[in-house]
């Protein structure tokens, strides 16, 4: 028999982590879909549950100086809708789900479903996030792209929940999502792209790229882009077939029911191409 804790502040919440092995459900989105019945029957959970999503101190965004903090049970549509998140952020939300899944699943749950086509891992990384979790122990944070270690595994013991998305404040030229997929928002993605650049004097002073569902989990490589660093846009554009080149061995999809492998990698390279060819 499945035990629901429903927790009202997050100490009681650690509490239920620290003394009982629980599965953690907030919006539950993903969760229901991995454990749904296939003969009408209700969700089939196998561990223990604790519903999350009453923790008043984990619903709030806020900023400081140099961070913006999202609570870890805040719906994706509070976080559209928030002028405190960046706009690639906000853009990447409204593409990758439709209205009814935006209003119940959350930015954390999809960060520890930790899966490969998880659409807003690919801004996030970009964005160079930090993961704030938290345990009767203490508290910690870590890079997402540290948190995140392969295909649905993420860095985060039985008694630690994710409390915190922290998104550092960084002012771009330009930023820019874009979802492959069968429909827009109601379909898991074929592939995703990010890319972001900002320009002082025709100086590319940042620049970064990302990439969804093509490797186990999303590839941005920062050694490319140093790189580009110091370059005027015109040189960097006029590079454009040999960046396309560095970033083709690490782009590695995979054949599944929703694409295949060849595709996927020429599309993300055409992307990346677009994107270098239409730095202004």
């Amino acid at each position: 028999m499945v035990t629901s804790y429903i927790p009202l502040n997050l100490d009681e919440c650690l509490k239920i982590l620290s003394d009982k092995q629980v599965r953690i459900v907030a919006g539950g989105t993903d969760m229901l879909i991995q454990n749904r019945s296939h003969t009408s029957m209700p969700i089939g959970f196998k561990s223990d549950v604790c519903y999350i999503s009453n923790i008043e101190e984990l619903k709030k965004i806020y900023e400081d100086e140099t961070f913006v903090y999202i609570g870890s049970v805040c719906s994706l549509e509070a976080i559209m809708e928030s002028e405190l998140v960046p706009e690639l952020l906000k853009n990447t939300i409204l593409e990758m789900a439709s209205p009814a899944i935006r209003h119940t699943a959350t930015l954390a749950g999809n960060i520890g479903n930790a899966s490969p086509a998880g659409d807003s891992l690919v801004p996030l990384y970009l964005l160079d996030a930090l993961v704030e979790k938290r345990s009767i122990k203490g508290v910690s944070k870590v890079a997402l792209s540290d948190f995140i270690t392969g295909v649905r595994k993420i860095d985060l013991e039985k008694d630690e929940l994710i409390t915190k998305v922290i998104i550092p404040k960084i002012s771009f030229t330009k930023s820019y999502f874009k979802k492959v997929g069968p429909r827009l928002s109601d379909a898991i993605s074929k592939l995703s792209f990010a890319g972001a650049y900002k320009l002082e004097n025709d100086l590319v002073k940042d620049i970064r790229i990302a990439f969804g569902s093509v490797n186990v989990t999303v590839v941005r490589r920062r050694d490319l882009e140093e790189r580009l660093i110091g370059k005027t846009k015109d040189e960097v554009k006029k590079m454009v077939s040999e960046i396309v080149d560095w970033y083709e061995e690490f782009i590695k999809p995979i054949d599944d029911q929703r694409s295949n492998k060849e595709y996927r990698k020429s599309i993300s390279l055409k992307l990346l191409r677009s994107f270098i060819e239409n730095i202004e």
